[in-house]
């Protein structure tokens, strides 16, 4: 690759479109930065901060679609057993690993409308991993130079182990008893 050449990799799972669809709401987010060290230890990293390496991340780019996103009640972590949305978009903006999906607005209400109500921008995401592998274990910093995406989390900025991190939901029209309806949410 020269200097001039551009190398864009992005990843989607197309779904139909069904106007309307009350089940299916529209979300993006920013999951992760690549090559940035971590602002705190992530779960599971045993204090360690650390870096998620763009060749590991563009690697498992296709592990993350038709992935869950997941919750928490109180918005501060992951449970895995709470699977709210599903990822069908991935792409590597810059240093940005972005997502795209659709949170199940109809089985969780709740979710939708505490996303609604929270403070635009106030939102974070979170991955999930398995088979990590970590460069040098004794490092003060992790390098993770290969990983499988299990899925993500929604969670408040704060809470989130990369504070550049965002979700937000996506304009959706809605029809309810025949009327059309655009809800839509703060941008983050």
């Amino acid at each position: 690759m020269t200097g001039h050449d551009m190398y864009l990799d992005a990843m989607a799972v197309e779904f139909p479109t069904v106007h309307g669809h009350p089940n299916r709401i529209p979300f993006e987010g920013v999951l992760t930065l690549v090559d940035v060290p971590s602002d705190r230890a992530p779960s599971g990293s045993r204090g360690h901060r650390v870096v998620l390496s763009r060749t590991a991340a563009e690697n498992a780019l296709p592990s993350l679609l038709g992935m869950a996103v997941d919750f928490r009640p109180d918005w501060d972590g992951h449970d895995a057993r709470s699977k709210c949305g599903i990822l069908t978009e991935a792409d590597i903006v810059g240093q940005r690993l972005m997502v795209g999906g659709y949170l199940y607005a109809r089985d969780f209400p709740e979710v939708e409308e505490k996303l609604r109500n929270l403070t635009a921008g106030s939102m974070g995401m979170s991955y999930e991993l398995a088979d990590a592998h970590v460069e040098d274990m004794r490092s003060s910093i992790w390098k993770l130079s290969r990983v499988t995406f299990t899925g993500a989390a929604i969670l408040l900025r704060d809470k989130a182990a990369y504070r550049q991190t965002s979700f937000r939901l996506k304009p959706h029209v809605m029809r309810r008893r025949g009327v059309s309806m655009a809800a839509y949410c703060g941008a983050a």
